[in-house]
């Protein structure tokens, strides 16, 4: 993995950098290529050096975040398509490839109730830390609180799944994007030496197969294969994107 350390902004935070830095095994201070900073915003992360892009951090309280909030469309948007979201359907569902938790909150923001898995620490840190942020914030606090976070291996989790089947099972495994928005092609560029390919995405399709009561939607590039294994029943194609449903039984509405 490529080498991060951890650092405060300000010396007021030096003792919060110093524990994230030990729940993380991550070394405070020191040479690195990235940096995870602790400011007075919360956590952000860096690439360092004089050409480097600027910082990436989770927020659901301002920015793009903000004005889908506000303007995203609500239930005509793709994404609320693909998992079944109608009239008096507002499906629970598991997003197994959480990220940065955008499309998760654009589907709790839509009434779902929702479980993030993030087998990443350091991005399940930044998320974790957007979502107690967000906390505060009144309209953005509303729909927080129907996330909840899981840092962990998706396959391992799915498959040690003890509790009640989600109906929906969301997947957006890390695939190249050439058609990405520049901001998206930044965190991509960040956090991909972390990342890497998805290279288990077939291994976690079958595992959200093997869950899922209703139904597994899987987001992809446009023009990007499926993913090997099972074929997707249909699929919703956008500019940029498209989502293959993998249906299994209908979602009945629930008045």
């Amino acid at each position: 993995m490529a080498t991060v350390r951890v650092e405060p902004l300000a010396p007021a935070f030096v003792t919060a950098a110093s524990a994230l830095a030990e729940s993380l095994h991550l070394r405070l201070y020191g040479d690195a290529r990235f940096a995870l900073q602790v400011g007075v915003d919360g956590l952000q992360f860096v690439e360092l050096g004089p050409h480097a892009p600027g910082p990436v951090r989770v927020d659901f309280v301002g920015g793009v975040v903000a004005h889908r909030r506000t303007f995203g469309g609500g239930n005509g948007q793709m994404i609320a398509k693909a998992v079944g979201i109608r009239p008096g359907v507002r499906p629970a569902v598991l997003d197994a490839t959480a990220g940065l938790g955008r499309d998760a909150f654009v589907l709790a923001m839509l009434g779902c109730a929702m479980i993030l898995i993030e087998r990443q620490p350091l991005v399940a840190a930044l998320l974790e830390d957007g979502l107690r942020r967000a906390l505060a914030d009144d309209a953005a606090g509303l729909v927080v609180r129907r996330m909840r976070l899981i840092c962990g291996d998706a396959v391992e989790l799915l498959d040690a799944w003890e509790s009640e089947p989600p109906q929906v099972i969301y997947l957006d495994p890390m695939f190249p994007r050439s058609d990405k928005s520049a901001m998206v092609k930044k965190e991509m560029r960040l956090f991909r030496p972390l990342v890497g390919d998805d290279q288990d995405a077939p291994a976690l399709l079958q595992s959200a197969l093997a869950l899922a009561s209703h139904r597994v939607v899987v987001k992809r590039p446009r023009k990007a294969p499926s993913i090997a294994g099972d074929q997707p029943g249909y699929a919703l194609s956008g500019k940029s994107c498209r989502f293959d449903i993998y249906p299994k039984k209908s979602l009945k509405a629930r008045f």
